[in-house]
């Protein structure tokens, strides 16, 4: 008898998990996260405070499935070359030589990303889109496997450059990253004073990883749901139409396509996270608003009222009817 593909599916995710938690004390919601993006091939723009384990779980994924992983710390002075690479001339053979940049990996850290000036995020927002990169006129592909993750830290403005709606759109996820329990964080510190730092073992290849993505078509999404999808999405346009017209002059511009798009592909990678070849609507629920946090924009009066999207997100949920 064949085994279930899902079950092998399931297991290697249980694996990649375990070997997580070694190092990363807590921080679930990003642990699992950090998972679907790969799953589903997107970017993740992740928002916290310094200190969090931002950077330390994106290196420990990387270790964990043998994947290539670069970081690169955006400053204000940062040039397009840096992140991508250029080409440098060699006298000697008197013939310009390809130097390829951090870009060309399959986890890419970007600390700190709104530091980036205008010209670093437009060359970043090619190869997020296209995965590709142009050096010199010649157009680079990157690997079946390259994943955006960048950082932002939220409480301090100095010396940034607000990223544009274009591509914040481009990012599948935006993950709130917060504090610790005090449990945790107790453990993390009896972690730091162990006299030897955790480690994890690769448990994983990325063709594995791979095909886990191509397994995604085999989930069942019913026609009820995709209509849940839309109708959520809607509702951020259109709130009036869904019973709260109170929310109309919060919302300057509602999630884009994308959004729905987006929604339907995660909630496949939740489900197949649990093993599962069925889409459910807390999968959906689940991730609402890590998908349309970022692309509900919203007005001054809400702004200045102290309105989240995340409040938004709140009360559209809690409206729009479930299949």
């Amino acid at each position: 008898m064949s085994p279930n593909p899902l079950t092998e599916h399931k297991q290697l995710f249980e694996a990649i998990l375990a070997e997580q938690r070694k190092v990363i004390v807590g921080q679930e919601h990003l642990v699992r996260r950090l998972l679907l993006g790969l799953l589903c091939g997107g970017h993740l723009l992740i928002e916290g405070v310094p200190g969090l384990a931002k950077t330390l779980a994106v290196k420990t994924l990387a270790d964990t499935i043998d994947a290539t992983f670069h970081r690169i710390q955006c400053t204000p002075d940062l040039l397009p070359a840096d992140l991508i690479g250029t080409q440098v001339y060699d006298a000697r053979e008197a013939t310009f030589r390809l130097h390829l940049g951090p870009v060309f990996t399959d986890l890419l850290l970007v600390d700190e990303i709104n530091r980036a000036p205008a010209k670093v995020q437009s060359a970043l927002l090619e190869a997020m889109q296209e995965r590709q990169v142009s050096i010199g006129g010649e157009t680079h592909p990157l690997g079946p496997l390259f994943m955006v993750l960048a950082t932002q830290n939220p409480i301090e403005h100095d010396g940034t450059y607000p990223l544009p709606e274009a591509q914040i759109d481009r990012f599948m996820l935006k993950v709130l990253v917060t504090y610790p329990s005090p449990w945790e964080e107790n453990r993390v510190v009896r972690d730091h004073l162990a006299p030897q730092e955790p480690t994890v073992e690769r448990v994983a290849r990325p063709e594995a990883l791979l095909a886990a993505r191509a397994a995604l078509s085999q989930v069942l999404i019913e026609e009820p749901l995709l209509d849940y999808i839309v109708r959520l999405v809607s509702a951020t346009r259109q709130p009036e139409e869904f019973g709260l017209p109170d929310l109309k002059p919060l919302i300057a511009y509602g999630a884009s396509p994308r959004a729905s798009v987006y929604l339907a592909l995660t909630a496949r990678a939740a489900a197949l996270l649990d093993g599962r070849d069925y889409v459910l609507p807390d999968d959906i629920k689940e991730l609402a608003f890590d998908v349309m946090r970022h692309r509900v924009i919203l007005t001054y009066e809400a702004e200045a009222e102290r309105i989240t999207s995340d409040d938004i997100l709140s009360r559209l949920l809690s409206s729009v009817a479930v299949p």
